[in-house]
């Protein structure tokens, strides 16, 4: 097997299991509004919860990851319980890009005071542990997707800006953008037309594994209960998390190893995506 080919089959494998689990959470809520599928609702308790009865149940043939400490269906929860944490993540990202990527390729471009003042601020940011500064911008912000995206993303705008940066610095360098330049090329053509696109490998690998970071992120901020307001929502797997946690001395495990599962899956697959894609468009990593 070619050592190229590791690369590969990791964001094929990557892809696959984000198809798969997109495809899963999309589909099953497409047909539940439709009416044509609707296994359980995942926000209705059993009736003799009511009253604070405890009715966590083992998995079985009729509820095969088990219930909640509500006499929720599990399963039910894992088909709907990922696409506030998509939503989320993808909307984090999106953010990074609109900010840490311009900051990147100006600064890195002009360099100078400007330089030296975005460098600094953003290497303020990067100081912070990541999960700490999150749990500091949520609480000031509230909770909400729009919210808990903002807060995951600050933390992660460094990272962006680092890695674009470090790639201007390099590529402007090169022949074609000085001849380019020499060719009365104004400064947002050089930058969009030709640094750019030489830069969009590196952004699309640290896009990957960021998402991976603001699923795991998410999950912490809601089991902190910064996350998304409980009331009201589909479930969430950080929400699940967090009350599965109390069954964990009775013995009840599925209430939280089950939505633990498709967090780790799920950042998995971007990571894998990430590092695939990493190993295909950097020839050092192949040597």
């Amino acid at each position: 097997m070619r050592k190229e080919g590791a690369g590969g089959k990791m964001v094929v494998l990557g892809s696959g299991m984000i198809i798969v689990l997109v495809t899963m959470m999309v589909l099953t809520t497409f047909l539940a509004y439709s009416g044509i599928y609707y296994p359980y609702n995942p926000n209705l308790a059993a009736v003799n919860c009511a009253a604070g009865k405890l009715c966590a149940v083992p998995p079985s043939p009729k509820n095969i990851m088990g219930t909640n400490q509500l006499g929720e269906d599990i399963f039910t929860h894992m088909l709907y319980g990922g696409s506030t944490m998509i939503q989320v993540a993808i909307l984090s990202v999106l953010i990074c890009l609109a900010v840490g990527v311009p900051l990147g390729l100006f600064a890195g471009y002009v360099s100078g005071l400007w330089d030296r003042a975005a460098s600094l601020a953003m290497d303020s940011l990067y100081a912070f542990p990541g999960l700490v500064l999150a749990i500091a911008i949520a609480s000031v912000l509230g909770t909400g997707v729009v919210n808990l995206a903002i807060s995951i993303a600050v933390v992660y705008i460094p990272s962006y800006f680092r890695v674009v940066r470090s790639q201007v610095l390099s590529l402007k360098e090169y022949p074609f953008v000085e001849a380019v330049k020499v060719a009365g090329a104004r400064t947002p053509h050089v930058l969009f037309r030709q640094i750019l696109p030489n830069v969009i490998p590196s952004i699309a690998v640290i896009g990957s594994i960021n998402v991976a970071d603001a699923v795991l992120t998410e999950a912490g901020l809601t089991y902190l209960g910064l996350g998304v307001p409980l009331a009201g929502v589909l479930p969430d797997w950080g929400w699940d998390i967090y009350y599965g946690k109390t069954l964990f001395l009775s013995g009840a495990w599925w209430a939280w190893f089950f939505p633990g599962m498709m967090i780790v899956l799920l950042a998995a697959g971007f990571t894998l995506i990430g590092e695939g894609l990493g190993e295909v468009w950097n020839p050092k990593l192949r040597r």
